[in-house]
Order: structure tokens, then C-alpha cells, then sequence
């Protein structure tokens, strides 16, 4: 069938020729991303990576998926879809180089319910900056028109990605023992959680619109919300190389009160100390304007810390001082305590006093 000929499926809301010619545009994007190991373009029906060469003796393969939630409504109302994608990716290798792993390669789902293409195109843009900075490859993924599923001009994105760590090298918390460190890295802003509450607050409650300036924020409300989620692995990958870490904690949805305890082993507690590091405008700004308690949005959003890492106390400072030449903005933040009764919560953040 010839393009000039309009297919009955395409009447129906889905064009295939449209979805081809979205792929021919993105291939040299994607073919950006593209390390050592990738043995297909994007456009066939899987992605080929190869692990090749004796790097690891025992490698085990490290997997993670997510989205990014609401944010994509923040994305619409500003009509900005270029650093979605950077959020799509670091959610997801985020999630995995806690493990000490290595990102190796990424897919994506890309959906809505009639393809536009230049926004298509500028979602995959920012996956491929995502890929870009965690070195990761951007080996395939999917593109889909779901018409009636979505309304005009939304759409969703997933990602999948893994990573290879060597077994014996693993980082899974076992490691922790009571006076150990924790050192928090400071996070860009809201990263991808808790934007419901977000959207109600600024929106519903406040009735803000993206394009208003908050002098709190020193920015449009869009452009605060939109801030990528900032992506840790080379700072941490290198941080692994010299200096032994035994746990490390992506501060996502859950927060603080939700996500450490994922680490800790039995009869240990996080001991977080107020005043410890720096709250980022945006959240003083949701906690006084939103009336949100100070535990609340301990475990709703980050609070100016995406990342956790713990360590032994002696070298806590150094480990510091390197995060610091690699760009980051580390706290020591709190230490590890035995927890004195069973009931004792996991972690302590002395009434969230950060945040009062």
C-alpha cells in the first residue's frame, strides 16, 4: 500500500508509517549512546549486547525498571518534553548501581494515543542525555499509538535497564555495622516523587500556574518541577573503586522512613541528625504552603537528598572529600545505632527537625 493511500488502521488512529518514520529519526540519537557491546541498530526485534572479554570473573546481571510518574503532567502543562527522558533513565540507574553495578544498556516504552513525532523525538532526546551521562547504551525500546486509552497530547514512558556487577563485589547492605556513617548527596531538586501531592498543592490549593514566578524558588514554578532527577552512578562507581562502601540507599518514593530500611540489617536504625545538610527551597516551599508535616515529607519526598551512602566511620571525611572533587555536594548526614527495642523504628530523624 502506497503512503499516499491511507490504510483503515491508520483511520482508526494508528499510523505505522508514521511510527517508521519516527524511528528513522531518532536512530542517530540513539546510536549516540551506543558503547562497547552493542552489536544491533535500534529497529529490529531485540536489542543484542555483548558482554564479552574477562573484566569479570563471576559477573552477575543487575536489572531495574520504572517511570516517572506524575511528572510527565508537569512536562504537558509546560509543553517541554527534551529532559523527561533524563529522568526515565536516572530512576532506573539510579535504582541499580546501589548494587555496585554498572549500567550497561537501556530500553524504553514510549506511548500516547496519536504519535507526534516532535514530541516523541524530544523524549528520546533526553533519554539519549540520560544514557549519555550514566554511560549507558540506548539499545531498543517501543513506541506505541493507543488511541481512546489516552487523551490527546498524553502519553507515558518506562524504562528498563541492566547492569553487571561482580558477585563477590555485590553491595547489599550486609556490610553495615552500627557506627557506620551516612553520607548524603544532595539531590537537583524533587526529582520524580511525590508529584501528586505536588500538583495539588501548587495547583488545586494554590491555584499557580507553571509560567508564575515564585520568588521562593527564584524561578518559574515549571522550571523548578521540571529540573532533572540528577544521575549518581560515575560519581559512585568511582567512589566503589577506592573506597569500600557497605550499603548504598537511592532516596526515592518512600522517602527517607521507606527506602533505608531496605538496607539495614536486623537490629540496626539510620540515625539521621537535623540541621545536617541543605533543604533546597522547593521543599520549604511544599511543607509551609502545603501545611505538610515534617515527618510527611520525610516520607514523601527526598528532602534535598537523592542518595545514601553508608560507611565505615574512619573513612566517612575522605570519602567525602572525593564525592566532592566528582561534582557531588555531600553530608554526612547521621550514622548507624542499634536499634534498643523491637519496636524501635528503622530510622530516627530526630522528629524531622531538618524540616521544621
Amino acid at each position: 500500500m502506497s503512503k499516499s493511500t491511507k490504510s483503515r488502521y491508520a483511520e482508526s488512529g494508528v499510523d505505522i508509517d508514521k511510527g517508521n518514520d519516527f524511528i528513522d529519526r531518532i536512530k542517530p540519537i540513539v546510536s549516540n549512546t551506543f558503547q562497547r557491546g552493542v552489536l544491533t541498530d535500534i529497529g529490529g526485534f531485540g536489542g543484542l549486547f555483548a558482554l564479552g572479554g574477562d573484566r569479570y570473573k563471576d559477573p552477575v546481571l543487575v536489572s531495574g525498571t520504572d517511570g516517572v510518574g506524575t511528572k510527565l503532567r508537569i512536562a504537558t502543562m509546560c509543553n517541554k518534553h527534551d529532559t523527561i527522558g533524563i529522568d526515565l533513565v536516572a530512576m532506573c540507574v539510579n535504582d541499580v548501581v546501589v548494587s555496585g553495578a554498572r549500567p550497561l544498556f537501556f530500553l524504553d516504552y514510549f506511548s500516547m494515543a496519536d504519535l507526534d513525532v516532535e514530541m516523541a523525538t524530544d523524549v528520546v532526546k533526553g533519554i539519549a542525555k540520560g544514557c549519555e551521562i550514566s554511560k549507558c547504551s540506548l539499545i531498543g525500546g517501543e513506541t506505541a499509538e493507543m488511541p481512546g486509552h489516552y487523551a490527546p497530547g498524553d502519553y507515558d514512558v518506562a524504562g528498563f535497564v541492566v547492569g553487571i556487577a561482580e558477585r563477590d563485589k555485590i553491595i547489599d547492605g550486609s556490610d553495615i555495622r552500627v557506627g557506620n556513617k551516612i553520607i548524603g548527596l544532595a539531590s537537583s531538586g524533587i526529582h520524580s516523587n511525590g508529584y501528586s501531592l505536588v500538583r495539588k498543592i501548587c495547583f488545586e490549593e494554590l491555584g499557580l500556574a507553571v509560567t508564575d514566578h515564585v520568588d521562593e524558588l527564584g524561578c518559574t514554578l515549571g522550571e523548578e518541577l521540571l529540573r532533572p532527577t540528577r544521575i549518581y552512578t560515575e560519581s559512585l562507581l568511582n567512589l566503589i573503586r577506592n573506597f569500600k562502601v557497605n550499603g548504598m540507599v537511592h532516596i526515592t518514593g518512600g522517602g527517607f522512613f521507606d527506602n533505608i530500611p531496605r538496607i539495614l540489617p536486623q537490629g540496626c536504625k539510620a540515625v539521621i541528625e537535623n540541621q545536617s545538610w541543605d533543604v533546597l527551597p522547593i521543599f520549604d516551599f511544599l511543607r509551609e504552603k502545603g501545611n505538610v508535616t515534617p515527618e510527611e515529607m520525610c516520607r514523601t519526598f527526598n528532602c534535598g537528598i537523592g542518595m545514601a551512602v553508608v560507611v565505615d566511620a574512619k573513612i566517612a571525611d575522605d570519602a567525602v572529600q572525593q564525592l566532592t572533587a566528582l561534582g557531588e555536594k555531600p553530608f554526612i548526614i547521621g550514622e548507624v545505632a542499634k536499634k534498643k527495642k523491637k519496636n524501635d523504628r528503622s530510622v530516627e530523624i530526630n522528629c524531622c527537625a531538618t524540616l521544621e
